[in-house]
């Protein structure tokens, strides 16, 4: 981030004003922040200040979907209350629809997106009018999106939800179909209810972070030594409690919930030995994480 960025994101965090009010306080004021911050004042944009300073680990994530991509969305509140109230249902889904029809890009920088504009306003004014209304504070937590490639179908599931599309947890799943019917639908869903529970890190352990493997591998080859298990056979046993660290936090490794005996590459091989179900990429949503 550069020391503008900075900049700016310190003087939101301190006066609440928006993206582009601090940005041009800070033009004004040669980037000087005590001024900056008399120059909002004096404006009277700094009034959220207090209700911007305090910590918004509630809220909803939601989903939307048409032909083209589907998006998932992290809204943050202060209070459980607040997230339920229609006032932030309402606006949590104008953000939503705005995102699904007009942005294109799968790489959205969250700074960047609260500069947009629509309605005459920028993103980041619609989160100060929000802010005003309910009294609390509301923050943009985090945005995916991902695009509709090779014929490709979204299926969706929502937990604990607040409306059909929001709620505590929400997953999308983008998978190539050859035909499209009742038992895709449905494998569909219950792939989703199944990444809803399980929670995956990634498709497979290819698509993990490299990083997390190194760690997890140096723990194991700790732990194995700690047994006083020889050297000689250490690969082979961390070669199994690798085996086991992948069945847990990749999805096509994973037991499937509805067939434990099975898991997730098993029933997609089986599935597709009538009609092809191709996973091609996932994303989980989980409050607050």
């Amino acid at each position: 981030m550069t020391d503008t960025l900075n900049k700016i994101k310190e003087l939101r965090e301190i006066t609440g004003a928006g993206f582009l009010d601090c940005k041009k306080a800070l033009e004004e004021n040669n980037d000087n922040i005590d001024q900056s911050i008399d120059f909002l004042r004096k404006k009277g944009l700094a009034k959220a200040s207090k209700k911007s300073s305090r910590e918004a680990k509630e809220g909803a994530v939601g989903v939307y979907m048409n032909v083209n991509q589907a998006v998932l969305l992290e809204i943050n509140s202060e209070t459980d209350f607040a997230a339920k109230n229609n006032l932030f249902l309402d606006f949590m889904d104008k953000i939503g629809k705005y995102i699904l029809e007009n942005e294109n890009s799968k790489d959205l920088i969250l700074e960047k997106f609260l500069e947009k504009k629509f309605e005459e306003k920028s993103i980041s004014d619609h989160f100060n009018e929000i802010i005003a209304k309910i009294g609390e504070n509301i923050v943009l937590k985090k945005i995916v999106v991902m695009k509709n490639e090779q014929k490709t179908k979204f299926y969706s599931y929502i937990h604990n939800n607040y409306r059909p599309n929001i709620g505590k947890i929400c997953v999308i799943l983008k998978a190539q179909v050859k035909e499209e019917n009742e038992e895709a639908t449905q494998l569909g869903k219950n792939l989703c209810m199944h990444i809803a529970a399980s929670k995956p890190l990634a498709l497979d352990s290819n698509q993990l972070d490299l990083q997390l493997v190194a760690r997890e591998k140096e723990i194991q080859i700790a732990t194995i030594k700690a047994s006083g298990k020889p050297n000689n056979i250490l690969e082979k046993i961390l070669e199994g409690k690798m085996k086991k660290f992948y069945s847990e936090v990749t999805l096509l490794n994973q037991s499937y919930i509805m067939d434990p005996d099975k898991n997730i590459r098993q029933i997609l091989d089986e599935f597709s030995k009538k009609n092809t179900f191709d996973i091609k990429e996932f994303s989980i949503f989980v409050l607050g994480s």
